[in-house]
């Protein structure tokens, strides 16, 4: 996936998420760890595009989940997706970022950038403002700028013994957060100045070594970086915070029928009608309340969650889909209140097992599951039997 050549942004934004996050005690690296339903880097991401001026996004992830952390750019990225590409990280952070700015270098050709922002992904957090108030400093003054919040607990020094020496005046101290902004190409000059020195864990060390001001400007309580599992812990809180209490979702499906196949609708086996084409088996109404819980909590639709190409979901029944998409929603945070279903069709005759199906999928959710059934009026291709369509309305609460 690759960026446009074409004249466009001035600002890049190199996103950096292929650490390993040993400390965090998790398999997966840190900026795959799901928070709230959604990755570290997901969050970050939302950050990255909400802020107001258009940007090249680049990035740099482990080759492990090059292929995970590409889909989860396009899917926040969405019609900015031109203005994107992942690029495989390096064995340093120094050597990840030089990577991300040779990405840029290549999609720009040389031409329009003339900020670049370094953030970490692990401070997925990082409010919009922040990012605005870097770029400005950055392209008012030519300098780099950091954002940085005051120090507040006491600070000591103390010899290998653990013998204090002397307290420090905080006032000079700061706590030093992301994104990082340079005059792009000082900031690639620089980095290829230390590639082969001591290597520097922080964006702007690398600016200074190179005898560039550094300035701060205001950073945010809520761009920490998750590195413990207590960050975890407070991300999670935060996550949670951000969203309602209750939050509501539509789903809309439609399948065509097939003679030549068996029909499942609701969950139920419907012996003498005729089936539904799809990938699956074509159960509308199942799909359509996946659909609905999905949105509802934000993840997406069934199409990216469970797409064709998976092959755990060839010729699936529809309870697989919903088992697997209530684990996503309670993962999330989530619990279902109620459903409530519409069935567009004329055939098969709903009314007979209309209690039967409502009571297999309050089952399999959890929750109230409320159908009915109607027909078009010989309107559409449902009123000429041609195909089914379901409504659904989820209801889920945090």
């Amino acid at each position: 996936m690759g960026l446009s050549l074409a004249m466009g942004p001035r600002l890049a934004i190199v996103v950096v998420a292929a650490g390993s996050g040993t400390r965090l005690g998790r398999a997966e690296p840190k900026a795959f760890v799901a928070v709230g339903g959604r990755t570290l880097l997901e969050h970050a991401l939302e950050s990255v595009f909400a802020q107001p001026e258009q940007a090249y996004v680049v990035v740099v992830a482990p080759s492990s989940h090059e292929a995970e952390a590409a889909t989860i750019a396009r899917r926040v990225a969405g019609a900015a997706q031109d203005s994107l590409t992942v690029v495989v990280g390096g064995p340093t952070r120094a050597a990840s970022v030089a990577v991300g700015l040779a990405a840029v270098d290549v999609a720009t050709a040389g031409r329009g950038v003339d900020v670049v922002l370094i953030h970490d992904a692990a401070r997925a957090f990082t409010p919009a403002a922040v990012f605005t108030r870097v770029v400005e400093r950055v392209r008012a003054e030519q300098v780099g700028v950091i954002p940085a919040l005051p120090v507040v607990d006491t600070i000591a020094r103390r010899d290998t013994a653990g013998v204090m020496l002397e307290q420090v005046d905080r006032s000079q101290l700061a706590a030093i957060q992301t994104p990082q902004g340079f005059p792009f190409e000082a900031y690639r000059a620089a980095l290829a100045a230390v590639q082969s020195e001591v290597e520097h864990t922080d964006d702007a060390s690398v600016f200074a070594a190179a005898g560039h001001p550094v300035l701060t400007v205001a950073g945010d309580d809520r761009a920490f970086k998750v590195t413990t599992p207590w960050d975890l812990r407070r991300a999670e809180q935060l996550a949670a915070g951000d969203r309602p209490s209750v939050r509501t979702g539509i789903g809309i499906d439609v399948h065509a029928y097939d003679e030549s196949q068996p029909l499942w609708l609701g969950g139920l086996y419907w012996p003498g009608e005729p089936g539904l084409a799809g990938h699956s088996d074509g159960d509308a109404i199942c799909h359509a309340v996946c659909d609905a819980l999905l949105s509802a909590a934000g993840l997406g639709d069934i199409g990216s969650r469970f797409g064709v190409a998976d092959p755990r979901f060839a010729d699936a029944r529809g309870e697989v889909f919903l088992v697997a998409t209530l684990d996503l929603v309670r993962d999330a945070g989530f619990e279902v209140v109620n459903v409530s279903v519409q069935v567009i069709a004329q055939r098969p005759r709903f009314a007979p097992r209309r209690h039967e199906v409502e009571a297999l999928l309050s089952r399999a959710l959890g929750a109230p599951v409320s159908v009915a059934a109607t027909t078009s009026d010989g309107l559409g291709f449902t009123g000429r039997a041609e195909g089914v369509a379901a409504v659904a309305t989820a209801m889920l609460r945090a």
